[in-house]
């Protein structure tokens, strides 16, 4: 009888402690479910692992998400289509690019501001943009770089 009651009180303890891990995971999350912001796609070549409510970043700093991905049938680009808060009026000379968080991290639209006076409206388009590139191919740059590129 009292092995029991032992019993039901440390799988209490662990219930309550899984759901202290579940609250604080989801609250350093940042899950944002307002979508207050205007819509900007850009193209590119290829775009790794990047899915929908993935950040957008500036300097650091989240100031959107990734909305969705689609392929232009014409050119064979894929189309990110980000959602930007409306407090970051970026400049239309803005540069988009995929970045990696780490080696086990998850991918980001990363904003580099230009230094137009014009700005980027609703349904906006940013022209300058880089490709994401994986560490398979930039180890095998390495060490084609280092073999004398034989």
């Amino acid at each position: 009888m009292g092995r029991t009651v032992i019993e039901t009180i440390l799988g209490g303890m662990v219930l309550l402690v899984a759901g202290v891990f579940v609250f604080l995971a989801y609250s350093t999350m940042q899950v944002s479910t307002d979508a207050d912001g205007y819509d900007v796609t850009a193209s590119f070549y290829t775009i790794g692992g990047l899915t929908p409510g993935s950040d957008v970043r500036l300097n650091g700093i989240k100031v959107g998400t990734v909305k969705a991905r689609s392929l232009n049938l014409k050119t064979f680009e894929a189309v990110v289509t980000m959602v930007v808060d409306n407090k970051v009026a970026l400049p239309s000379d803005t540069e988009a690019g995929i970045a990696s968080e780490g080696i086990f991290g998850g991918l980001y639209v990363r904003l580099i501001p230009g230094q137009s006076d014009d700005r980027i409206t609703a349904g906006g388009r940013i022209t300058r943009t880089t490709d994401y590139r994986s560490l398979e191919d930039q180890v095998g740059e390495i060490i084609f770089l280092v073999s004398g590129g034989d």
